[in-house]
């Protein structure tokens, strides 16, 4: 069995200010505070989501 890949998440902006629906993303994404870093499996949803918000989160494979 195949190990899934994982994609690591760091949040490095503010949410201050930013749109609801963006806000969302990086809840959804598990990210709580500035700096905090988490692994997500890398699936075309959670791609998506760093996508919409790639201006707050970096992300590394």
């Amino acid at each position: 069995m195949a190990e899934q890949k994982m994609i690591k998440v760091t949040q490095v902006k503010s949410l201050i200010g930013t749109k609801q629906a963006h806000r969302a993303c990086v809840r959804g994404l598990g990210l709580r505070r500035m700096h905090q870093t988490v692994e997500v499996l890398d699936t075309p949803e959670n791609r998506g989501m760093i996508t919409k918000v790639a201006y707050l989160v970096k992300c590394e494979a």
